[in-house]
């Protein structure tokens, strides 16, 4: 969880640790007129408490109850869940007021969270199949335990799909944080995973976790140039005795920045238009703005163009911190890492990207431009991208791209269509193609 930026719990509790906090508060409930025991069980009464479904909005009386399970006939209601259940054969068990038992499943929740938050705290979170009937649950025995409790905000989580599909054990598509990692960077996934509203499904694709790495890539390279472009003009601009201005649409583009990220965090924590449309449209700017540097320009405008590059590169940063996005490690190492995960996915070591690259080299010397164009596409269909940047050609990651089959009868096709092997018990991540959109800064021109 570390490498996906997600900070620890201050706190970590244990349920086993917190019996004597459930029994407290499983007491109060009681005492208050909001719960029975009942042969060693405990019940909370659902008549006892009005506000019963103001979370989901659901009504009693709109409810089946025993649609899978028996209804104890001990309830007062069939509604009514149980708060300590008592004790069975083989299970863990606590001395308590009512007998040997264990806590139910939702009270756990309550007490710990008011022994470390207090009984009124900002957020609530969790996926949306436990809004009815956990979360229901958890706000009726903490009001009825202590009627000052209250959450401010319940927030719920969609569902994750793979491919399509319902990610689940029995269907054998799940993936481990673990799995993916190894193939990709936790940047990436991160990426992918703030590109959806934290309210809808997620569908997670091997073709979408590759466009977010090349995101991610595609990010920390322009911040990089950026550093790179600055590196000789930011001593000067700090100590110039004249005060240089932001560029023309310098300061636009900053505030534009700060207030897109600020309302779209406050319009309920909206980070897919943050990624795919605030944070471009600054990058854009920078490398619109870097390619001016390259232009002569006088000493007071490179100074201008200094400034704002500077502190448009603070804004992004802190843009990039508050979402997860912002490494501790510098550009030029996480760089090095989304390239060495490319090279694993690829199956090929740096070395091997270089050899092709000098025989791709060779072969355009030799106006052998087929040769050099397959070469280029060979590469590209595994994710690695050639650019020919002046008389030099370097490498990048790149969504891999899918290469065109030749025009195969029919008849022939059927043929040679090898046997689909039968689905694996564990899924092995597979690297799928898919024809990516053009980055501003990939090289897409033939080889002739």
């Amino acid at each position: 969880m570390a490498d996906l930026q997600c900070l620890i719990p201050t706190h970590q509790p244990r349920v086993t640790d917190h019996v004597d906090q459930i029994k407290d508060m499983i007491a109060k409930i009681i005492s208050n007129g909001c719960a029975y025991a009942v042969d060693g069980d405990v019940f909370f009464s659902v008549d006892n408490f009005p506000n019963y479904g103001k979370l989901s909005g659901r009504k009693l009386e709109d409810n089946r109850a025993g649609e899978r399970v028996a209804v104890d006939t001990r309830k007062r209601n069939p509604f009514d869940f149980a708060l300590w259940k008592s004790a069975k054969p083989g299970e863990p068990q606590w001395d308590s007021p009512w007998g040997p038992g264990r806590p139910g499943w939702h009270i756990e929740c309550s007490a710990m969270s008011a022994q470390y938050l207090t009984h009124k705290f900002d957020i609530h979170g969790g996926g949306e199949d436990l809004i009815f009937p956990h979360h229901e649950n958890e706000i009726a025995q903490s009001c009825a335990a202590c009627p000052e409790s209250n959450v401010n905000y319940w927030i719920h989580n969609g569902f994750i799909n793979a491919n399509g599909e319902k990610m689940s054990k029995s269907l054998g598509n799940y993936y481990t944080i673990r799995e993916v990692t190894e193939l990709y960077h936790p940047l990436a996934l991160r990426h992918f995973l703030l590109g959806t509203h934290y309210r809808s499904p997620v569908n997670f694709s091997i073709p979408q976790t590759e466009i977010s790495s090349e995101a991610v890539f595609y990010i920390y390279q322009t911040l990089q140039d950026c550093v790179d472009a600055l590196s000789a003009l930011r001593g000067e601009s700090e100590t110039n005795s004249k005060p240089a201005r932001y560029i023309s649409g310098g300061q636009e583009c900053i505030t534009k920045l700060h207030g897109d990220f600020e309302t779209r965090l406050a319009d309920d924590l909206h980070t897919p238009v943050i990624l795919n449309a605030a944070l471009p449209e600054a990058f854009r700017f920078i490398n619109v703005t870097l390619n001016m540097l390259k232009k002569k320009q006088q000493k007071q405008q490179q100074l201008s163009i200094a400034k704002t590059l500077i502190d448009l590169e603070k804004e992004i940063k802190q843009v990039l911190d508050v979402i997860g996005l912002l490494s501790n490690l510098t550009y030029a190492e996480v760089l090095q890492q989304l390239k060495d995960k490319a090279l694993r996915r690829a199956g090929v070591t740096e070395d091997d990207v270089l050899r092709s690259i000098e025989e791709r080299v060779l072969a355009r010397k030799n106006k052998e431009f087929s040769k050099g164009d397959q070469i280029r596409s060979d590469l590209a269909a595994k994710g690695i991208a050639l650019m020919d940047v002046g008389k030099e050609t370097i490498w990048r990651p790149c969504v891999p791209v899918q290469q065109e089959k030749p025009n195969v009868p029919a008849q022939q096709e059927k043929q040679e269509k090898p046997n689909v092997p039968a689905r694996q018990e564990k899924p092995v991540i597979p690297i799928e193609k898919e024809n990516p959109s053009p980055t501003p800064a990939e090289d897409q021109s033939s080889d002739k």
